[in-house]
């Protein structure tokens, strides 16, 4: 961007209101400025935005959406009013966030995630569409929300996640929304609901027009091979599409070897990279694959790898990209060529073909808008064929009579071919269906609603109104109805729910529970199981938090992959002790078929489950998934890279982090205030102290264009800021003190000052400098204690010498038990929102 440009932020007058006119000539005379030029389509989806009605854009993947919704914020800026962006993955909506804090300035944009919170109050907000539909279900018409722009709208029709797409449009009648997508299929029915439920025009904007055009082939050349020749050909960069991390993998690993990256382009990337922290076990195999000019990209990577891989591709340094199809998903990384390894995946249940609207979806992602004069959708025949083709090909120049054997497809193989492929092409997406779906959060919601406004029942009848109007068929409507009642009843059993008669109006009303702490948040199916379990428990039993965590990690969603890396660990080391003890090899892989992975308190969790199912048949299928994952982590007091060695899934670094931050948010959100005793108020500070250190790519990209003269501190790790509190709660903030400088402890009882630097504040305080400062403490062969007895409250003395400033002393115990020295430490906060990394600052050492 010239210096003499202005930014759209400076297009937004000062206190006065304009008309929709004034605004829309504003907004196309900073798109001229900017040097953009106004498609027909965008045109036209701009002047009905402007309109004031909404909007269904249809038009191809970089055809300019992006710069229709950035119109209609623009809109709602210049009106005083608020705007949403929603999309399904926070990937996306962190590419988002970024992008509009860059044209309207970071202190205008705010991002919200469900668990991550920057500048919330914002007047612009992108959000995964979960949390906008959970607002309007709290709030309905109250909710400040008069323009939402809904990106990849096909996700109406996910079988999981669809719901949160049609409450917005159920529920507020008062916004106009725009819904964008390139692959909606026929949306008439939708289009007529919408009008019909907001009184207000819906305009369909459609163009198959692509700016840069795309041309197809079908490869049968092994692909090595073909991206070479695609790269010789100037068709990079490329996106490689396989549907499983694994393969994404050993492909990026396959191509370290193909020639990609010349001389100068490797000290290119070597240069971008510098003083990035590739701490994490699989960090150093992500940085030799970038290190060949090859990136990877699939949700197992921890989020910060993912961004590097980003901002590397938008640099063009990269020449391919080894990824899953999430990719497909609006990520905006520029890609020339899309190259499909496959046309058939996995779908949960069963192995098949693409859907058409998945195919066009990630081959949208070919040919970059202003750099490419086409874009390139590659595929690659079958593995097994490629090499049957090349064997018979061999013996034919050998001159050999008799064909080759040839090799057989995979099992559970389903096969695609080159009419496969052009199919795929010239189809239309499906149609979109509704999916619907109702859980008890939905009805809390609801209710909290209704007890908000006080109006007489109106939750429940919130929620027999919001069937009526979805989507569904009538028979799909008569059993969700049933459904709702069965939910409302579970609901008072479980003492959520309340039913209150109304002094003076006469009936009753329904209201939540006042006693629940202000942010209990029903996010689970099992959440109520959780409720009643907890209090099933001996708070006086020494294993009562070890307990909780387990009651905790059973009502999530089992990630496999972690627990057969557990599994396959545990039959090692069972098959080597059954060997040392003299089993028979025969009795061993009988016992094999037994082993499971560790569930500890199974036996209590299916009795309390059983009787919790007596009295909540609305559970159905659902069942608890008995697992120890973040209760092994504290129960041995591991770090996060221990646990990664320990199972091999350094491939998998992203998805355990994912799952211990679903943990910590059930153990902070849903756990009720009276089944935490301290231990329990540890554990949660352990685990989120833990997560803040892991990774803080989002943050500090944040952090870095609200402050562009601020230095990143890639040491340090910050995860996002959280809402201030009225006041602060003083136990678990010590608590977290206490987590902090036990992580600290640890990674100086192992040696390891590149973690105790990443532990703690202090910017000016390197691996070296913690090791020449805290020297004494290893004088003699000795290191610092961080076990249990180390590890107890009373060793940590808090303080506060004035408001929002506290002195920490840590006093270190020696083999005798005896405290020998101490570290020195603060605390200093800015207000009672606690920082989102380490707090605290190391002064030195006492001893």
């Amino acid at each position: 961007m010239s210096s003499t440009r202005r930014r759209l932020i400076d297009w937004v007058p000062e206190g006065a209101r304009l008309g929709s006119d004034v605004i829309f000539d504003r907004f196309t005379r900073y798109c001229t400025d900017a040097g953009l030029e106004l498609y027909p389509a965008q045109e036209e989806a701009l002047l009905e935005c402007f309109t004031n009605h909404h909007v269904v854009l249809n038009t191809p993947t970089g055809s300019g959406k992006s710069l229709v919704a950035l119109g209609l914020h623009f809109k709602a800026l210049c009106e005083g009013r608020r705007s949403f962006y929603t999309a399904p993955i926070k990937a996306l909506v962190s590419e988002k966030f970024f992008a509009l804090c860059e044209t309207l300035g970071p202190e205008n944009v705010g991002m919200l995630t469900g668990d991550a919170s920057i500048n919330w109050a914002a007047p612009v907000v992108c959000c995964t569409a979960e949390v906008l539909a959970n607002m309007a279900l709290r709030q309905g018409d109250a909710t400040d929300a008069p323009y939402v722009a809904m990106d990849e709208f096909h996700y109406f029709a996910d079988r999981d996640r669809g719901w949160a797409w049609q409450v917005p449009l159920l529920t507020l009648r008062k916004t106009r929304f725009l819904l964008m997508s390139a692959t909606l299929g026929n949306t008439a029915p939708i289009e007529e609901k919408l009008a019909r439920l907001t009184d207000r025009r819906v305009a369909h904007v459609f163009s198959d027009e692509r700016p840069v055009p795309l041309d197809f082939s079908y490869r049968e050349t092994p692909i090595v091979e073909t991206v070479e020749t695609l790269l010789a050909s100037g068709r990079g960069p490329i996106y490689i599409v396989h549907f499983t991390q694994r393969e994404a993998a050993e492909q990026a690993q396959g191509l370290t070897g193909a020639q990609i990256t010349d001389r100068d382009e490797k000290r290119a990337l070597a240069a971008a990279m510098e003083g990035f922290r590739f701490d994490s076990p699989y960090g150093k195999d992500v940085q030799r694959f970038l290190r060949f000019g090859v990136g990877i990209h699939h949700a197992g990577l921890l989020p910060k790898y993912r961004l590097l891989v980003e901002q590397l591709a938008q640099k063009g340094l990269l020449k391919v990209i080894c990824g899953t199809d999430t990719l497909g998903v609006g990520v905006n990384i520029p890609i020339r060529t899309v190259l499909f390894t496959k046309l058939s995946k996995f779908d949960g249940e069963k192995v098949g073909i693409l859907s058409v609207r998945e195919f066009k979806q990630i081959a949208g992602r070919a040919g970059r808008r202003g750099f490419d004069t086409a874009g390139s959708i590659v595929c690659q025949a079958p593995e097994h064929v490629i090499e049957n083709q090349r064997a018979a090909t061999r013996a034919a120049e050998k001159g050999k009579s008799k064909k080759p054997e040839k090799k057989a497809p995979p099992r559970g193989f389903v096969g695609w071919t080159r009419e496969t492929f052009e199919q795929l092409i010239e189809r239309p997406p499906e149609m979109l269906r509704s999916q619907f779906a109702l859980s008890h959060g939905t009805l809390v919601a609801l209710l909290q609603r209704g007890a908000d406004q006080a109006l007489r029942g109106s939750g429940y009848r919130e929620l027999v109104a919001l069937i009526d109007d979805s989507f569904e068929t009538p028979v799909r409507k008569r059993r969700l109805r049933r459904e709702a009642a069965v939910l409302f009843r579970s609901l008072r059993r479980a003492g959520i729910v309340r039913v209150e008669k109304v002094a003076g109006a006469g009936g009753s009303t329904a209201r939540v529970d006042a006693n629940l702490q202000r942010d209990f948040g029903l996010h689970h199916t099992l959440s109520l199981y959780l409720v009643d379990a907890v209090t099933a428990l001996d708070p006086g039993s020494p294993d009562y938090a070890l307990d909780v965590i387990s009651v905790a990690e059973a009502i999530l969603e089992n990630p496999r992959a972690l627990l057969e890396a557990q599994l396959r660990v545990r039959k090692d080391e069972l098959i080597a002790q059954w060997k040392a003890e003299g089993v028979p090899f025969e009795e061993r892989i009988a016992r094999l078929e037994t082993v499971s992975w560790d569930k500890p308190i199974a036996p209590f969790l299916y009795a309390t489950f059983d009787l919790f199912c007596e009295h909540h048949p609305w559970v159905g299928g659902d069942s608890i998934r008995p697992k120890s994952i973040a209760r092994e982590l504290w129960e041995g007091f591991l770090s996060f890279e221990d646990y990664v060695r320990r199972y091999g899934i350094a491939r998998l670094e992203g998805v355990l982090l994912r799952y211990l931050s679903q943990l910590h948010s059930t153990l902070a959100r849903n756990l009720p205030e009276s089944a935490r005793n301290d231990e329990v108020i540890e554990v949660i500070a352990y685990l989120r102290a833990m997560l803040a250190r892991v990774d803080s790519s989002l943050v500090e990209e944040w952090e870095s264009l609200v402050d562009p003269g601020r230095e990143p501190a890639p040491s340090k790790a910050e995860a996002l800021p959280e809402r201030a509190p009225r006041r602060l709660d003083r136990k678990s903030f010590e608590a977290r003190i206490r987590a902090e400088m036990h992580q600290l402890l640890r990674a100086l009882s192992h040696g390891d000052f590149e973690a105790a630097a990443a532990s703690i504040a202090n910017t000016d305080w390197d691996a070296e400098t913690i090791e020449r400062e805290l020297a004494p403490l290893f004088e003699g062969g000795r290191a610092p204690r961080a076990d249990p007895d180390a590890r107890k409250a009373h060793w940590t003395r808090i303080e506060e010498r004035e408001p929002l400033r506290f002195d920490v002393v840590q006093t270190l115990i020696d083999a005798e038990g005896e405290g020998d020295a101490q570290i020195e430490a603060e605390v200093v906060l800015e207000s009672t929102r606690l920082p989102a990394g380490p707090m605290l600052r190391v002064v030195g050492l006492q001893r």
